[in-house]
């Protein structure tokens, strides 16, 4: 098979094609003809060489997001079937090779039928970011119903299916962005109102939108010194949710003591990296293509489309930060 991969930590050019033995099926899981794959910040920071510790061995093939139709099936695998289109996040970690390939070997666990209304290539720009969301609004937080809820990073991965999943639980949205342009699309999304966060502090926002009183919930997309930003958002007794530390180490944690804040991180990863409670990824994958097929969710996907060969551009837009919503990978 062709596959696009790594023999070394670098910049977007260490990507080779080459021929590779196609995987053969085993226990317990799937062979996927790949269709399409999306890039997520953990894939370019995996390749520079930022995680080296989340790498598959060398050579390398990257990526976790996939989209694509099974062609054979592992002894003991129930539910799915050769010619079933699915989706999933299974790969581009240590002993689990990605999607950026003609062919993916998955653990059944960790996907699920492909959402009915959307093609391989909408369908690819879901699963990290929606399990993602996903795990911060529903098995992080108290009930959302009716809470005032900031989501920073509207139309960034994350963020833009946290609008959406907020929204659908019935909390009153609210979200950030560096654009008028994306302000319109976070609220087509189901924002309530938002905030251009270079123009208006946190504290004129919080007291525009709220008097004052500050969110009942945070998700920060970002990390590092938004963190902060977010405890100074957040109401008393609030609680704020993180994705990623953004490379700080140690925060003035004064603020969530002076609330009696409730802080989560989600790292998304886990299930994979530790071979445990795969099949929870699974099972939330099938409630999301529900949502997706009932119109209640939906991938917002970069105008701009590479191919598996363009991988190097594609991570080099995304790290632009001129991406709006998902970049998306086509065979």
């Amino acid at each position: 098979m062709k596959a696009m991969i790594i023999n070394s930590f670098g910049d977007s050019s260490v990507f080779n094609q080459v021929e590779l033995p196609t995987p053969e099926v085993i226990s317990g899981s799937v062979l996927i003809k790949v269709a399409a794959t999306s890039v997520n910040p953990v894939d370019y920071k995996i390749r520079n060489g930022t995680h080296p510790n989340l790498a598959p061995a060398f050579p390398a093939i990257l990526h976790g997001d996939v989209a694509g139709t099974i062609i054979a099936v592992g002894e003991g695998v129930d539910g799915f079937k050769v010619g079933d289109e699915v989706y999933g996040c299974a790969g581009g970690l240590p002993s689990i090779q990605g999607a950026l390939a003609d062919f993916m070997l998955a653990d059944a666990r960790l996907i699920a039928p492909k959402p009915k209304t959307l093609s391989f290539e909408h369908a690819a720009a879901l699963p990290l970011v929606t399990l993602t969301a996903w795990e911060g609004l529903f098995e992080k937080v108290r009930e959302l119903k009716g809470r005032k809820v900031l989501i920073h990073a509207a139309t960034g991965g994350v963020g833009h299916i946290a609008i959406q999943l907020a929204k659908w639980a019935g909390a009153e949205v609210y979200a950030t962005a560096s654009t008028s342009e994306k302000q319109e699309i976070a609220k087509k999304l189901g924002a309530k109102d938002t905030i251009n966060y270079k123009q208006e502090s946190v504290a004129d926002y919080v007291e525009r939108i709220t008097n004052g009183q500050g969110f009942d919930v945070v998700f920060d997309t970002i990390g590092g010194e938004n963190i902060e930003r977010s405890f100074e958002a957040a109401a008393h007794y609030g609680e704020v949710i993180s994705i990623q530390s953004g490379g700080k180490e140690s925060y003035a944690l004064g603020a969530m003591h002076g609330k009696s804040l409730s802080l989560h991180f989600v790292f998304m990863l886990l299930p994979m990296l530790r071979n445990a409670d795969r099949q929870r990824h699974g099972e939330i994958l099938r409630k999301v293509a529900g949502l997706v097929d009932a119109g209640q969710l939906k991938p917002l996907v970069d105008s701009k489309h590479f191919t598996f060969a363009e991988v190097g551009a594609a991570h080099d837009y995304l790290e632009s930060g001129k991406a709006t919503g998902k970049v998306v990978l086509r065979k």
